[in-house]
């Protein structure tokens, strides 16, 4: 008998293998984004760096540095801010790619200060350079990291070439020192701009979307029940008119049964742009729910609803609403006034509604005005 001992897979004649090592998980930011972030980072290094070599290369000339030195800062200075984007947008997460590249940027600073032996003026400078991208790119956070690497570089290129300390500077170094000041502090302030504007502009994007009815592009019914009760208030405040419409497209669900959901909600789009062009610009307009629609009227007696609601009517009974199906509809329209003595606009809302369906009682396509009593 064998008493050595067999591995499992030998046994079964296969070959065992090992699974795949964890791929690094990947940052939370998307591909594009990662992308955008490198050509953000692009000019402001490429402008940074190249001015950089001007302030370092005043030390290093007066200290006489050797060839490869001035090669290494030749190189730090105008190839590796076109080395670090191509890398980062050759990488499946170029956001993480990035950051890397920016700790890259900031060690490579900690030996430049220490070559220059801690000259002061283009040593502070550069420091204050390298923390401010790294705030501006990704916080306080981040730029502690950075600056631990930065102060490691530094220790270690001081145990690597000695410790050179010459922190007298001269009118040459604060000559060479001078562009980076002024240009790259602009550069950054241009930069910071133009994202906070982006991120502005979003945001009013964001809010508006937050208001708007995704179908018809009208108020939706919250951000519209707003504006009814803004208008109650005022009308309560100044004692003048204001009315309310009401809209309701007929046989909606009829629509919806013969010719598909796809076809009803074209309904909704095209009663609710006719709405739109239909009414003044200081009326506002929302979607109440399902095919009803609402309209405030701002400074219009009752008489003057009734023309706007009998235009209205007109236009949507004269339009095909879904010309793929030949869709032709009707809306019926209940109009009522605000009353400066009520201040529930729930009850303003609630009495247009009825109007509203005392014209569907009377066979819809119809603009019914309330009547004091409900119908």
């Amino acid at each position: 008998m064998d008493d050595r001992t067999h591995d499992p897979a030998d046994v079964a004649g296969t070959t065992a293998t090992l699974p795949p090592p964890n791929p690094p998980a990947l940052s939370s930011r998307g591909r594009e984004e990662g992308l955008a972030f490198a050509r953000r980072m692009h000019g402001p290094r490429t402008l940074g760096l190249g001015l950089g070599f001007f302030c370092v290369a005043s030390v290093l000339y007066q200290h006489g540095a050797n060839p490869v030195t001035w090669a290494a800062l030749a190189l730090n200075g105008f190839a590796w801010p076109h080395l670090a984007r191509l890398l980062a947008s050759r990488n499946r997460d170029p956001y993480r790619a990035e950051l890397r590249n920016l700790v890259i940027d900031s060690g490579a600073g900690g030996v430049w200060v220490a070559l220059m032996g801690f000259n002061l003026l283009p040593s502070a400078l550069l420091v204050a350079m390298l923390s401010m991208d790294k705030i501006s790119a990704g916080g306080f956070k981040f730029f502690a990291r950075a600056f631990a690497v930065q102060v490691a570089a530094c220790v270690a290129a001081v145990l690597a070439f000695g410790f050179d300390f010459r922190p007298t500077t001269t009118m040459l170094n604060v000559a060479a020192s001078l562009p980076l000041l002024l240009a790259y502090p602009l550069a950054v302030g241009i930069a910071t701009y133009r994202l906070s504007r982006r991120v502005r502009d979003q945001n009013r994007m964001l809010a508006a979307l937050s208001r708007t009815d995704g179908l018809s592009g009208l108020l939706n019914r919250t951000s519209w029940e707003q504006i009814v009760y803004v208008e109650m208030a005022r009308c309560r405040r100044s004692r003048r008119a204001a009315s309310l419409l009401m809209i309701d497209v007929d046989h909606f669900k009829q629509i919806n049964d013969r010719f598909g959901h796809p076809a009803g909600d074209q309904v909704i789009r095209s009663v609710a742009a006719i709405v739109s062009r239909t009414v003044r610009s200081s009326d506002i307009s929302g979607r109440y729910g399902g095919e009803e629609f609402g309209v405030v009227l701002p400074d219009t007696d009752v008489d003057g609803g009734a023309v706007i609601a009998e235009r209205i009517r007109q236009r949507i009974e004269a339009t095909t609403v879904e010309p793929a199906a030949g869709i032709q509809c009707t809306v019926s329209i209940g109009i009522a006034a605000a009353q400066p003595d009520v201040e529930d606009a729930g009850d303003w809302i609630t009495r247009a509604d009825r109007a509203l369906y005392e014209a569907k009682r009377l066979g819809r396509n119809l603009v019914v005005r309330e009547s004091p009593e409900p119908a």
